[in-house]
C-alpha cells in the first residue's frame, strides 16, 4: 500500500491544507479513515479524487507510512485514481 501527500499547503479557512491520494480508491478510503477523516470529505468530483487534509493531519499521516509526494507523483497517482473511479461509476454520473 502506498499513501502520498503533497506540500501544496493551500491557504483556506484560516488553515493550511494538503492532498491524500493513494495507488488504489480502497487503499486511500482505508488509510483516511485511519487518520479520522470522513468519508463525506473525499473529493469525487474535484480535477481528481484526494483528500484534503490540514497540515497537522499530513505530519501525521507520515508518522503513519505516508509519503511525501512531488507534484509528478501526485498527479501520476491522481490519474489512476481517476481511472478507477470512473471504471466504478454508472456512465450517467461521468
Amino acid at each position: 500500500m502506498t499513501i502520498f501527500v503533497d506540500d501544496e499547503r493551500i491557504a483556506w479557512k484560516g488553515r493550511e491544507w494538503c492532498h491524500l491520494v493513494a495507488d488504489t480508491l480502497p487503499e486511500l478510503h482505508d488509510f483516511a479513515q485511519q487518520l479520522g477523516l470522513r468519508s463525506a470529505w473525499f473529493q469525487d468530483r474535484a480535477s481528481y479524487p484526494h483528500y484534503d487534509v490540514t497540515t497537522a493531519v499530513r505530519e501525521r499521516a507520515l508518522r503513519m507510512g505516508a509519503l511525501q509526494a512531488d507534484r509528478i507523483q501526485l498527479m501520476a497517482c491522481c490519474r489512476k485514481l481517476k481511472a478507477e473511479l470512473n471504471a466504478t461509476r454508472p456512465l450517467r454520473s461521468r
